[in-house]
């Protein structure tokens, strides 16, 4: 633990130039006499930390003092080079500054960690501009262990043994040839291939995991943006899928969007919601109309709005007054 506090006191003194004891204790969270010990412990070292007194004074490192963080760990530097997605950069106008940065914390990272952590980062992408479900969702709590499994197959290129609890059928054992992972409006998805086929798992769906020792029969190079897009756009577009128009009561609308597949477009109507949302098939579509109740009404298709009414009057005829 200290350890971590020392690298953390080298970087603040190298990211702010110089710092008090107080302004020091205060980003450690730890008393000011920590402090006054760690700066001896680091000067012990070697690490060239200099004392100046006076009204404007504080602790600080030699210009041009510069150190390997090799406190740094492989998770933690795959974690720098991945935080801030190409997306985000690119939106704020700082895509050729993140460039220059993740360049930095590689060049910063230790010799062993150097050659394989560029390649790892590519296996991983952060908010794709599309995703499978084009809704939000609250952020998924997904066991460690579990995610550890996936995450170690991906990047040493290994087949993995997942036991897949898919929607609306018991958990099964799958092996698969994993590509890479994703996370799209807080939800997490591995990419793969099983018997040569393309497959996207949810990570909240893997209850069990186990990194093969086998190579994983995948590409050496993968362009994960673009794949997301192509895997995306089957997925809008496949199948037997159904888009219905709705008028939806504002306080049903999160009940709505964790059945639906995607919520194509959404605007106010009224003291209502009016939205478009498309289900995986017909029998999809009027179970999720059913159980809204009263909180929705399907406007289109009509064949849709018959089915709910037929059923909604078979219902009323069975609990009627004096039925037996």
């Amino acid at each position: 633990m200290r350890a971590d506090r020392l690298v953390s006191l080298v970087l603040l003194l190298r990211r702010h130039g110089r710092l008090s004891a107080t302004s020091l204790a205060r980003e450690l969270e730890v008393s000011t006499r920590t402090v006054l010990r760690d700066v001896e412990a680091l000067s012990a070292a070697g690490v060239p930390v200099y004392a100046e007194r006076g009204r404007h004074g504080g602790f600080a490192l030699l210009p041009g003092f510069r150190t390997e963080l090799t406190g740094l760990n492989h998770d933690e530097a795959l974690a720098l080079l991945v935080a801030g997605s190409r997306r985000g950069a690119q939106v704020f106008g700082l895509g050729s500054a993140l460039a220059s940065a993740m360049l930095k914390v590689v060049d910063a990272l230790p010799e062993g960690y150097r050659q394989t952590a560029a390649g790892a980062a590519e296996r991983l992408l952060v908010d794709p501009e599309i995703d499978l479900l084009a809704r939000r969702s609250a952020e998924e709590e997904l066991p460690d262990a579990v995610v550890a499994q996936v995450r170690r197959a991906v990047f040493a290129g290994r087949r993995l043994r997942i036991r897949y609890e898919a929607s609306g059928s018991a958990a099964r054992w799958r092996t698969v040839d994993p590509i890479g992972l994703v996370t799209a409006r807080g939800q997490g998805y591995l990419l793969a291939r099983r018997a040569g086929e393309d497959r996207t798992y949810r990570l909240s769906r893997v209850l069990a995991a186990e990194e093969l020792d086998e190579p994983a029969e995948r590409p050496d190079r993968v362009d994960l943006d673009r794949l997301w897009q192509e895997r995306s756009t089957r997925f809008r577009t496949g199948g037997d899928q159904v888009a219905v128009v709705l008028r939806v009561d504002p306080a049903r609308r999160e009940e709505l969007v964790r059945t639906a597949l995607a919520v194509l477009v959404e605007g106010p109507d009224g003291d209502r919601l009016r939205m478009e949302v498309t289900f995986q098939d017909a029998r999809h579509a009027e179970w999720a109309l059913w159980q809204l109740s009263t909180g929705a009404e399907a406007l289109e298709p009509q064949w849709l709005r018959d089915r709910v009414r037929d059923r909604a009057v078979a219902v009323a005829g069975r609990y009627g007054e004096g039925s037996q």
